[in-house]
């Protein structure tokens, strides 16, 4: 009985050694901000900020065809800006983040697949500032900022094969981000559309 118990966690273990894979995908993040509080709005409505989008992660593959699940290291810029012609408003933050997700993939040709995966990522804020006019304030530990951000996500990227072992994919991902720690009156939440390159090796 044991060796059988040994013998089908070998086999396993090699059914899934066949297709992992390490990947590495950098892009551009279009954040827009929206700003709740039972104070009166503020004078300087939020505009879309861009920032950079980092992720590595980890893809292993699901008995059912197509099918895998991902674990991903993330770092994220959500940046925004406000102002007039006499002052102007930017918020510069750094998220450092832990995703999971499930991914399926389709293979059109030899060398051109599509895959499409949705999840959720868990973060929080490691670096913000505001500028005000030249007057700079650290949102580390501001109420609205600190504490862990929820982000359910999803995405679709082209993948183009370089080689039996690596390849390289083009993506576009749309998130939203709400505060689980944040208890106060005035709440921030987030959309993010990010456009992500990447490169992908499989590790047998």
């Amino acid at each position: 009985m044991r060796k059988r118990i040994l013998l089908i966690i070998a086999l396993l273990s090699l059914t899934y050694a066949q297709s992992q894979e390490l990947y590495f995908l950098t892009g551009s993040n279009f954040t827009k901000y929206e700003f709740a509080s039972n104070a009166p709005t503020m004078s300087m409505p939020l505009q879309s900020g861009s920032g950079m989008t980092y992720e590595i992660g980890y893809v292993r593959p699901l008995p059912e065809k197509g099918f895998s699940y991902l674990f991903a290291v993330t770092l994220n810029n959500q940046n925004a800006l406000a102002g007039t012609a006499a002052t102007t408003y930017e918020w510069s933050t750094k998220y450092l983040g832990g995703q999971s997700a499930l991914q399926y993939s389709y293979t059109i040709t030899p060398l051109l697949s599509v895959s499409a995966r949705g999840g959720v990522n868990v973060s929080t804020i490691i670096y913000g500032k505001q500028n005000l006019d030249g007057a700079i304030l650290d949102l580390v530990h501001q109420k609205e900022f600190k504490g862990l951000w929820l982000s359910p996500f999803m995405g679709v990227q082209t993948n183009f094969n370089l080689s039996q072992s690596n390849y390289l994919s083009l993506g576009y991902g749309y998130s939203g981000g709400m505060n689980l720690s944040n208890n106060s009156d005035e709440r921030l939440s987030f959309i993010t559309q990010q456009i992500q390159f990447g490169i992908h090796f499989n590790v047998n």
